[in-house]
């Protein structure tokens, strides 16, 4: 079984920098665009928003036409519904907290098309509150190297990741096993002959037995 400290110790090695990919000038920014990179990648997310956020802010964004955004946003997908999300959180942030984004589970968990991992993300690149967002990235990684089991839901596995790994770590190894899963541990062709932790990995193995 892998040991947090080879975990930790691997990944720093290998993204001694990670940080969250999307790209924003401000608070509102990352929680919509962490909203939209549901089901897309975060390359397509910061074509869109560059897009997005340069036309509106946050307060005309609230006031902005729903075809006017699904427009915008329709290379992310599923824009019917993540437009309408836009609009409903520009106007409960605004009208609610003058157009901040709080540090508060609850309120955030609220709105519409935020859930637990998207909370997870703005929380802990925000206000610094130790985190770990679970995605389909750390989910696959999580499983190949058995640090959870194949039937785990994304709670599950968040769960358990919080309990191998210590608090001041889950930030940083979010996004590293975020990074790993992307450039690495690939859902499709992973470079697992490179890969520093294939003597874990039960992907590797059912491969080498192959």
């Amino acid at each position: 079984m892998m040991k947090s400290e080879v975990l930790i110790e691997g990944l720093d090695k290998l993204y001694p920098d990670a940080r969250c990919e999307l790209l924003y000038n401000k608070d509102y920014e990352l929680l919509m665009a962490t909203v939209l990179s549901a089901q897309c990648t975060d390359k397509r997310v910061n074509l869109v928003t560059k897009e997005l956020f340069s036309k509106y802010d946050i307060n005309s964004l609230k006031d902005a036409s729903l075809k006017d955004i699904e427009d915008i946003i329709r290379p992310c997908g599923s824009y019917t519904k993540k437009a309408y999300y836009l609009k409903v959180i520009a106007q409960r942030l605004v009208d609610d907290f003058g157009g901040i984004v709080p540090n508060n589970r609850k309120y955030l968990e609220s709105l519409p098309g935020v859930g637990r991992k998207t909370c997870n993300v703005v929380l802990s690149n925000l206000y610094d509150v130790p985190a770990i967002a679970v995605d389909t990235h750390v989910a696959r990684v999580s499983k190949r190297l058995g640090l959870a089991k194949d039937s785990d839901d994304v709670l599950t596995i968040e769960k358990k990741l919080m309990k191998k790994i210590p608090k001041v770590f889950w930030s940083r190894i979010h996004h590293q096993l975020v990074l790993f899963g992307r450039y690495d541990c690939k859902a499709i062709n992973p470079l697992c002959d490179k890969c520093i932790f294939k003597e874990y990995c039960k992907y590797y193995k059912k491969l080498k037995n192959k």
